[in-house]
């Protein structure tokens, strides 16, 4: 068995894992063993081995320094170093959007993750094209995301529900933006709590007209040219931030 030697500083080459045991709380010292993909991962994508160091996060137990300590195909243990960053939430937004094709959603998960996306919320909507989503599969990309950007938490990811439905039971008091092509938008230093952006076509003039109606409901303008919709979360997103002073 390989004898596990601690980093003194994590470096940003290491690989970074999320990992998370109900009822296990990370410790210096502690032993844990990784599940089979994240073993899988290690030795055969990242060409890593015993004596290795990696770094280890979710959002309770924050970022750990940690060693490889055993490694053969899919099956490993590692071993607790020194806490590097203590837990804490992302400050972010939620995201309504409506499903895209498969790639295109894929790509919305993962961009949102990493512009701070502190939940996912599909809808469907009048011109939705995309009625059903691997969730699964969505929420590993998001953890892969954040994997890679470096934030702590992983985005939550609601089943698909209709706009409609959604609105329905909106807060008054909690301001969602909503990308309405060619209408103009508000200015001023409200910081919103979430973002609305419409599926390929646009929305119908049926729910621009009941988004309107909504106290909640702000219009929020990307600029003069029609986006495509994986775009204008990119964009939206981004003038959020701006907003909120990021």
């Amino acid at each position: 068995m390989a004898v596990a030697r601690y980093p003194g500083r994590m470096s940003r080459s290491d690989p970074r894992l999320y990992l998370e045991v109900p009822d296990v709380t990370f410790s210096e010292g502690l032993e844990l063993p990784l599940p089979a993909g994240q073993a899988h991962y290690l030795g055969n994508v990242m060409r890593q081995g015993p004596g290795d160091a990696v770094r280890v996060f979710n959002a309770r137990d924050g970022e750990w320094a940690a060693t490889i300590q055993t490694l053969r195909k899919d099956r490993g243990t590692i071993v607790f170093g020194t806490m590097e960053r203590p837990p804490q939430a992302t400050e972010g937004v939620e995201l309504l959007f409506a499903p895209l094709k498969r790639d295109a959603t894929e790509l919305v998960i993962r961009m949102g993750t990493e512009l701070g996306v502190t939940c996912f919320r599909p809808v469907i909507t009048e011109r939705t094209n995309t009625h059903r989503l691997n969730l699964e599969r969505l929420a590993l990309i998001a953890s892969e995301a954040a994997e890679q950007c470096e934030r702590l938490d992983i985005p939550e990811i609601l089943p698909l529900e209709s706009l409609k439905t959604v609105l329905s039971t909106w807060p008054d008091d909690k301001p969602l933006f909503a990308a309405l092509e060619r209408r103009p938008g508000e200015d001023g230093p409200m910081k919103a709590a979430a973002l609305l952006i419409g599926p390929e076509g646009g929305f119908s003039d049926a729910e621009v007209a009941l988004l309107q109606r909504h106290s909640a409901v702000h219009a929020l303008t990307l600029g003069p040219l029609v986006l495509r919709a994986e775009t204008a979360v990119c964009a939206g997103l981004a003038r959020l931030a701006l907003r909120r002073g990021a």
